[in-house]
């Protein structure tokens, strides 16, 4: 599959800080051209720094609504990211006897990095930037606004 597909979604292990992040990232690449969503294996709320790191790109995910795989169709998807170990096990449940593809993107979780704000905001920044690499290697030169 080259290019981006017509659907895509980004999961990780509580839909907090890695999905997000790839969602906003990717919808402000391609979302003229893919459907884009995320899921978590759970649910909780957008991370703040997570926040934070893209809002220094102008991408605000302050309203995200967090969702987990009970939340979507498997069947409506493309190609699945999986962006950590837990949620790329649930992904293969998930989409078995279904067409979509699974891809595995092994993403550090900055949410584990201690230390002082400006340390922890630089891991989120790291991840950020990690991730937006990824997609433009991925999926190639954007249909929007680039970042």
């Amino acid at each position: 599959m080259n290019g981006i597909p017509a659907s895509l979604l980004f999961a990780c292990s509580e839909n907090s800080v890695r999905s997000p992040m790839a969602e906003a990232l990717a919808k402000r690449l391609y979302g003229q051209a893919s459907y884009i969503d995320s899921v978590g294996v759970r649910a909780s709320a957008v991370d703040g720094l997570a926040a934070a790191a893209l809002d220094e790109l102008g991408i605000d995910v302050h309203r995200h609504h967090a969702k987990t795989f009970d939340d979507v169709d498997p069947s409506s998807f493309d190609l699945i990211v999986t962006l950590s170990p837990e949620a790329h096990h649930q992904a293969l449940e998930f989409t078995r006897g279904t067409a979509a593809e699974v891809e595995y993107w092994p993403v550090m979780d900055p949410s584990v990095v201690e230390g002082s704000r400006d340390m922890r905001l630089s891991a989120y920044r790291s991840t950020r930037d990690q991730i937006l690499a990824r997609l433009k290697a991925r999926f190639g030169a954007p249909s929007g606004p680039s970042v």
